[in-house]
């Protein structure tokens, strides 16, 4: 509305969420903001994993047990990212040795489910791997710096008084109050 022109937006791990990477891509913005690590490396640890068998096309469980069938779980453009859930055959799992966190006693089914990333979770992350991406992500520190004066040195991490309006008051006081320390410092600079 300014008539500022907006190329590059950069935020934190929080700012990568898909609505906004749809968003940054249908303005052709560059979005400098990490993956949360669940959606690029996973949430199970190297030893809760099963091992994907590539000739079957299944994962095979710790003990050698082969998923049954695998079923494609969630809608398409939903919101939330697709799943492929493979099932095992519950009896095997019933005299497993090793079903002590495995499988939960008295269950009727065992699955492990691995999601699916989107097309733009895949586009970010090898965008977010670039040079250009790790670049850009260095000045980052400057905007936590700010943040910080602007919350420790002048009071903006408590609201001060009640209701929207005086919230909207205290930010722009604050702002206000710190870009203008900037402008002096940078005139002081200058002479």
């Amino acid at each position: 509305e300014t008539g500022m022109e907006i190329d590059t937006v950069i935020g934190d791990t929080a700012y990568s969420e898909k609505d906004n990477i749809l968003y940054a891509k249908k303005n052709k913005l560059q979005l400098i903001s990490k993956l949360h690590p669940l959606i690029t490396h996973g949430g199970r640890t190297k030893e809760d994993e099963f091992e994907f068998n590539k000739d079957a096309g299944l994962y095979v469980c710790k003990a050698g047990h082969l998923a049954i069938r695998k079923a494609r779980q969630g809608r398409k453009n939903a919101g939330k990212n697709q799943a492929d859930t493979y099932f095992f055959d519950v009896e095997k799992c019933k005299v497993c040795p090793l079903r002590k966190g495995c499988y939960k006693e008295g269950a009727k089914s065992k699955t492990y489910s691995v999601t699916i990333k989107s097309t733009e979770h895949k586009e970010q992350e090898a965008f977010q791997n670039s040079d250009d991406f790790k670049l850009k992500a260095k000045s980052r520190y400057k905007i936590e710096a700010k943040n910080s004066e602007l919350k420790q040195r002048h009071g903006y991490d408590v609201a001060t008084s009640t209701g929207l309006f005086g919230m909207q008051m205290q930010g722009a006081m604050t702002i206000f109050a710190v870009n203008l320390k900037r402008i002096i410092t940078l005139l002081r600079e200058a002479e």
